[in-house]
């Protein structure tokens, strides 16, 4: 494993939801970032059939387009009913026909396949949300970090908080959607901390534990 011995990075995503919580998870630690968007870098093919693929796809473009470590997130939405659809689609659910996304279409595209499914009840629809971090250096060298919460999905959308499909998805344990939670109890995590909610924040616990801890 290689450590990151620099304080100054890439954020590698266009996406400003990830790029907000990457931030303020990265934020108390020091570091000084931009993100691709910022820097208008061009976003690259997401041509992977994997959450590591494109992670790695993502942060190797970022790296080498400015010559620093880039930390990027490949995440999705995996419903065991669907058979782990969306997945790495995730974000093309949400595609409406001018080239943005509609993430309150994508929402009820997921249900209405659901119900096609006759997947109606809570344990009919299990699922979870799923994030790779890839950090990546100019050189080509990339290490990968992969976080899960299981959970199922809800069905009217409940809360406006967070992005994407946060609010369809209730994680395991809990009686709230991500949408009906804060961004410091959805992700909030720093060094010492036992435990992390989000599937981003576990995968940026494996991160800090792997990359900065000595």
């Amino acid at each position: 494993m290689r450590k990151l011995d620099t304080k100054t990075i890439v954020v590698a995503s266009h996406n400003q939801g990830k790029i907000r919580e990457i931030a303020d998870l990265i934020g108390p630690l020091g570091f000084s970032a931009r993100s691709a968007a910022e820097l208008n870098f061009v976003e690259p093919d997401e041509t992977g059939t994997t959450f590591e693929e494109n992670a790695a796809i993502k942060a190797l473009a970022s790296a080498r387009a400015s010559g620093l470590p880039a930390l990027s997130d490949d995440s999705g939405l995996v419903i065991d009913a669907l058979g782990g659809a969306p997945g790495v689609y995730t974000a093309n659910w949400a595609e409406t026909a001018d080239g943005t996304r509609d993430f309150a279409m994508a929402m009820e595209k997921v249900e209405k396949a659901l119900k096609d499914e006759g997947a109606t009840e809570p344990e009919q629809r299990t699922a979870r949300f799923v994030s790779v971090l890839c950090l990546a250096w100019p050189d080509g060298h990339t290490e990968l970090f992969r976080g899960e919460v299981e959970g199922h999905v809800v069905w009217p959308p409940r809360g406006n908080a967070g992005f994407g499909y946060d609010p369809v998805f209730q994680p395991e344990g809990h009686e709230r959607t991500f949408g009906e939670m804060s961004a410091e109890e959805k992700h909030g995590w720093k060094p010492g901390d036992a435990a992390a909610l989000s599937h981003r924040a576990r995968a940026f616990k494996l991160f800090v534990e792997t990359c900065l801890e000595a």
